[in-house]
This record gives C-alpha cells, structure tokens and sequence, in this order.
C-alpha cells in the first residue's frame, strides 16, 4: 500500500468527501483554503497524487489563471 504524508492525507480526505457526491472540480487555492495548507503545498502534491490513488480520478482539467482539476470516485 502507497504511504501518503500527512497532507496527501488530507487533501484526499477532501477530495473523496467532496467526489462522493459526484464529479467536482477544483483550484488548489480553494482545497487549501478548506483544508488549512497553503495554495502552493496543494498544488505540488496533486499530480502526484494523480499518479499514487486509485479509489479516486485526480485530472489536470484545464488553466487559466491557475489549473483547474477535475475529481471523480473511481
């Protein structure tokens, strides 16, 4: 089993809470902003955790002034 750090942790406790009601969409800022970590601390850690999670889709959706990630249960 994956070893995830005490923000991957709760960055995906966010995300499968929220993806659990349906496709969300998301900016760094705002997962930070609910979660008490900074913009930057999520945002370095979300294509990683797109790579290492299986029970959730992270996809880098879109970019305008910041990425926009797209969030499904899989």
């Amino acid at each position: 089993m994956t070893e995830y750090s005490d923000e991957e942790q709760r960055i995906l406790s966010y995300l499968r809470e929220s993806a659990s009601r349906g496709e969300q969409y998301f900016r760094a800022k705002n997962i930070a902003k609910a979660i008490d970590l900074s913009a930057k601390q999520v945002g370095v850690r979300l294509p990683h955790l797109a790579e290492k999670t299986e029970d959730i889709d992270i996809e880098k959706w879109g970019r305008a002034r910041s990425t926009t990630w797209k969030v499904t249960m899989s």
